[in-house]
C-alpha cells in the first residue's frame, strides 16, 4: 500500500537524472523523494530494449518495495525503450520525460533538434511525439554517445568537451532547427558549453521542467500530494556510491549521504542515515528554457 506520505522514486543511470530530482524538489517542496543511480550500468544509452526493461523492472521493484507512490523515469531512453512495457505490470503511476517535453517543444517551433543517446535517437520516441501532436513538425534526432561518460567523469569544462559538443551541435544546426531538447537527463550539465555554441534563437528545452510539472499535476489528479509527513529525500545506487556523492554536490548544493545497493537482495534503505530534503538548496535556478 502507498500514501501520500509515501516518497516520489526517481530514476536514472547516473547522476543525469539530478535535473529531475532538483526540478521536482523546487516545483513541489513537500514531497518526500527517493533517487536510485544505475551506475553499475551506465551508460543505459548502449543497452538492448530488452536489457533495459529487465534494468527498469528491477528498479521499479525496489522501489515499490521501498512504497514509492509514484515513480518517473528520468532517462530518457528507459522512457523510450521501457515504459510502455512496464506501465501495464505496476499499479502506481509510471511517468517518463519525453512526453512533456515534446509538448512544450511543439509550442516553439517546427524544426526541431535532439540531442539524445544512441537507443533513444535510434527509437525515433521524439519524432513519433512530436508528430503525433503536431503531425507537420520536423525532428532530428543525433545520438550523442560521447556525453554521458563526459558528465559522469566530471569532464564539463575540459578542453576536448566543446569540440565534441560542437561536432553534435553542427550536425544539428544544418538543418535550420529553431528548437533544441536535451534528450538525455546528463545533457543539460553540458548547458554551459552549448550556450557558447548554440544562436540565441535556438529555444532550449529541458525535459526536467516540465517533467517536474507532469509529477505536480498527476499529483492532483490523484490526490495524492503530501500535506503531513515532513519530506525527505533519500539516494542509492548501484556502484560506487562516494564517487557519485562527490559528482552530485554541484548539482545539489551538498554532499547528500548515498547508499550502495544490490537490487537482486532487495536491500532496504535504512531512513536514519540519509538526508533530509530541507538540505537541498530549492532556491537553486533551473535549467531554463530559452
Amino acid at each position: 500500500m502507498t500514501g501520500s506520505d509515501c516518497p516520489i522514486g526517481i530514476f536514472d543511470s547516473g547522476v543525469g537524472g539530478l535535473t529531475v530530482l532538483r526540478a521536482i524538489a523546487q516545483r513541489l517542496p513537500h514531497e518526500s523523494l527517493l533517487y536510485f543511480g544505475d551506475t553499475a550500468r551506465l551508460p543505459y544509452g548502449k543497452r538492448s530494449q530488452a536489457e533495459i526493461i529487465q534494468f527498469v523492472r528491477e528498479i521499479l521493484d525496489w522501489m515499490t518495495q521501498h512504497r514509492a507512490k509514484m515513480v518517473v523515469m528520468a532517462c530518457n531512453t528507459s522512457s523510450a525503450l521501457a515504459l510502455d512495457e512496464v506501465r501495464a505490470k505496476y499499479d502506481i503511476p509510471i511517468l517518463g520525460v519525453i512526453l512533456p517535453a515534446a509538448r512544450v517543444a511543439v509550442t516553439t517551433g517546427r524544426r526541431v533538434g535532439v540531442m539524445a543517446t544512441m537507443a533513444t535517437a535510434s527509437s525515433r520516441a521524439y519524432t513519433r511525439a512530436m508528430q503525433e501532436i503536431v503531425p507537420d513538425t520536423q525532428v532530428w534526432e543525433v545520438g550523442c554517445p560521447e556525453f554521458v561518460p563526459l558528465i559522469e567523469q566530471n569532464q564539463i569544462n575540459a578542453p576536448e568537451t566543446r569540440a565534441i559538443v560542437k561536432r553534435y551541435l553542427d550536425q544539428l544546426l544544418e538543418f535550420q532547427i529553431d528548437t533544441l531538447i536535451y534528450g538525455c537527463t546528463h545533457y543539460p550539465h553540458l548547458k554551459p558549453v552549448v550556450d557558447t555554441l548554440l544562436p540565441s534563437s535556438v529555444c532550449q528545452v529541458d525535459p526536467a521542467f516540465y517533467a517536474a510539472e507532469a509529477v505536480a499535476k498527476e499529483l492532483r489528479l490523484l490526490s495524492l500530494g503530501n500535506t503531513t509527513a515532513d519530506p525527505t529525500i533519500r539516494f542509492g545506487v548501484s556502484d560506487r556510491p562516494q564517487r557519485f556523492a562527490k559528482l552530485a554536490r554541484q548539482w545539489l548544493s551538498y554532499t547528500p549521504t548515498v547508499e550502495q545497493i544490490d537490487l537482486q537482495a532487495s536491500q532496504v534503505l535504512p531512513a536514519d542515515s540519509l538526508p533530509s530534503s530541507t538540505s537541498l538548496d530549492l532556491s537553486a535556478e533551473h535549467f531554463p528554457v530559452g
